[in-house]
């Protein structure tokens, strides 16, 4: 029977309230057996001869006030499998830790640390974990950049000594879901590629534009001279077919359309302004 996964990270971002997983491994579908998360409480990832149960019974007994040491010792207690598994865990609070068993594939290894948990199995290198930590504890912005950010050191530093196939992300955020109705505020997979981990940085990336409110430095009112520039993107696209020189109500309502149109109604402003991203978009669109 395959492994499941190669290497992962579990990670917590404490100030804005999110924790995720991210995995890669030369196996398919690697997202559907290793993360596991649930704001509010924890992430598990769960790997090597992996045993897909700890992931929901982590969370479980995290919920019920374990800490990750204590749940990680309470998972292999009575695993008569537990020399095959390798796992990590992270709780809202930081604390974290990670678990290989003795027959782990070499090169195996894992680093639990403040509000992370990086570990293994089958890598070119130990050096591949520690290249993990490093970037991890060396980035900064939005979690799931930071989680992209590992996942890419691991394979500059090696990867999986078999190749690369499969790579997720799910993260967590108290009513940050689509419309607000649940947390799942990412939840990217990619199942069969030859760079699952480039592929996974272009999905986010529209992720990002799609779901992620714009940072304040990335708002920008629309001057006169603005509004000119956007009205004629728009005349330019055939989304409005006057000729106006001003962003006047036609024009606003041409752009609003669009939005809706190209999926971007989380980014509708009402302010008079326009975010970065929108901008951008409009710029580079082409029927």
């Amino acid at each position: 029977m395959p492994f499941p996964s190669t290497f992962s990270i579990v990670a917590v971002d404490r100030e804005n309230g999110e924790i995720g997983v991210g995995v890669q491994s030369k196996f398919l579908s690697v997202g559907a057996a290793v993360p596991w998360v649930r704001v509010g409480v924890g992430a598990v990832a769960t790997q090597a001869f992996c045993n897909t149960s700890f992931g929901p019974r982590g969370l479980d007994l995290l919920a019920s006030g374990k800490t990750p040491s204590d749940v990680a010792q309470m998972l292999v207690r009575d695993d008569s499998g537990k020399d095959d598994r390798q796992f990590g865990i992270v709780d809202m609070s930081g604390h974290s830790a990670t678990f290989s068993g003795a027959r782990c594939i070499d090169a195996t290894h894992g680093i639990a640390g403040l509000d992370f948990a990086v570990q293994g199995n089958c890598l070119a290198s130990k050096s591949v974990v520690d290249a993990m930590a490093h970037a991890f504890r060396a980035s900064a912005g939005h979690l799931a950049d930071r989680i992209v950010s590992v996942l890419r050191a691991a394979q500059a530093a090696g990867g999986d000594k078999r190749g690369q196939q499969s790579a997720a992300l799910v993260i967590e955020k108290a009513g940050a879901g689509y419309g607000g109705f649940n947390d799942r505020y990412v939840d990217l997979r990619v199942d069969d590629h030859a760079t699952p981990i480039e592929e996974l940085a272009r999905l986010l990336a529209w992720h990002k534009l799609y779901y992620f409110p714009p940072a304040p430095e990335d708002v920008f009112p629309i001057d006169a001279a603005l509004g000119a520039e956007i009205a004629g993107e728009l005349i330019r696209i055939g989304a409005l077919d006057a000729v106006v020189s001003t962003f006047d109500a036609r024009a606003q309502a041409a752009l609003v359309s669009f939005m809706h149109t190209e999926n971007l109604e989380n980014r509708e402003r009402h302010d008079g302004a326009i975010d970065r991203q929108t901008l951008e978009y409009l710029r580079r669109f082409r029927r």
